[in-house]
């Protein structure tokens, strides 16, 4: 059987009907007017939008750029032909992955159209335009001590649901509040002090990300508040196998994940079932475990995951070899929500950290450390 076969046969048939708003069974959703504000592209009519009326977004300045006390440097907004074509994304319907155990996918091929060359150039936009970082941490496993270089280049903005960046002036660019400050949702006071904020500054979405952020929850009808970015500088750089199953996201999280650039498989398996109490794996639990999916996602490929995925099954990007190792590179943007302030921490600590800032150099077509000039 081709590999194209074994794909296809996992694919359900595909929903009729395209979303037309975000779902509101939770009373925290945003209105369907959110994604429609700051939205005008034509040149200096790019409208400012306070960062309390869609929460986790920057000050949004009238010279098309966003911009917070957080960021090393001001992040252009989309660029107009891009934003004009935002509208009419998704560029293909969903299609249903779920003919296995406990998986739960919609496939978009592609999300972000490839004709005209739009997934593209939003990969080179966001590759030349955003903040990176290589973050190095240390592990204990079993009494050893690792140290841990991230095989990607990584960013991240957003916060949980627990709090909000404060406001800043509407008409001055920030001026007129305090940009820094984070406020409780519930009792609007000051938490920015809290433990979970101070080892690293939150960051909220810029307007470039927020843009395709607000797209998505159209699409998968749930709201997100985390946006993750990761560049694969080639196929040496890699993902592990891994669940994103962290309790900060709840029972049940659903996580979009957007492809950029090269093409590179997606592998899924499902987590090892243990058998039950004083008997045996049953065929169910076998073939459970026994059917490996591979996805090749293509440029503009958007790929959900939801219901009891991420608690039974694992995915990653391997390395790649030969002819394929030096691919032209790859960005995956990842968008989830956090229901709690560890995940804050958590995102910051494992996608920014406290190293150097990377931007893209395109004379030398590598990420180099960036420096503020003086």
């Amino acid at each position: 059987m081709s590999r194209k076969r074994t794909i296809d046969a996992f694919f359900g048939a595909p929903k009729p009907k395209k979303p037309r708003g975000i779902s509101t069974s939770s009373p925290e959703t945003f209105g369907g007017d959110a994604h429609l504000d700051g939205l005008n592209t034509s040149g200096n009519g790019l409208k400012e939008l306070d960062a309390a009326i869609v929460p986790g977004t920057a000050t949004r300045k009238s010279d098309g750029y966003s911009t917070h006390p957080t960021y090393p440097f001001p992040i252009p907004h989309l660029p107009p032909a891009l934003a004009a074509e935002l509208t009419s994304w998704p560029a293909s319907l969903g299609r249903v992955i779920n003919e296995q155990p406990d998986l739960d996918l919609l496939y978009f091929e592609p999300y972000v159209a490839r004709g005209g060359g739009s997934a593209r150039s939003l990969f080179e936009f966001l590759r030349s335009e955003l903040p990176f970082y290589r973050v190095e941490y240390d592990i204990n496993r079993g009494g050893t001590s690792t140290h841990i270089r991230t095989p990607r280049w990584t960013t991240v903005f957003g916060l949980d649901d627990t709090s909000r960046f404060s406001s800043s002036s509407s008409s001055d660019g920030g001026g007129g509040g305090d940009m820094t400050k984070i406020l409780d949702v519930k009792t609007g006071c000051d938490v920015s002090a809290d433990k979970f904020y101070t080892r690293y500054k939150p960051r909220p979405i810029p307007k470039c990300l927020d843009d395709l952020r607000l797209s998505a929850q159209v699409a998968a009808g749930c709201e997100f508040n985390f946006c993750l970015v990761n560049y694969y500088a080639s196929g040496a750089d890699s993902i592990s196998f891994h669940s994103d199953d962290e309790r900060f996201l709840g029972p049940l999280p659903a996580i979009a994940s957007f492809s950029l650039g090269a093409r590179r498989d997606f592998l899924l398996k499902h987590k090892p079932v243990p058998p039950p109490p004083g008997g045996e794996h049953t065929e169910a639990m076998r073939n459970a475990a026994s059917k490996p999916l591979k996805l090749p996602l293509a440029s503009g490929d958007m790929i959900l995951m939801r219901g009891l995925t991420q608690a039974n099954w694992l995915h990653s990007i391997p390395k790649r070899t030969g002819k394929n190792a030096t691919d032209g590179g790859r960005i995956n943007i990842t968008f989830r929500r956090a229901l709690v302030k560890p995940g804050t921490d958590n995102y910051y600590n494992y996608n920014v950290g406290t190293g150097p800032v990377y931007k893209w150099d395109a004379a030398s077509r590598e990420m180099r450390p960036w420096k503020k000039n003086l």
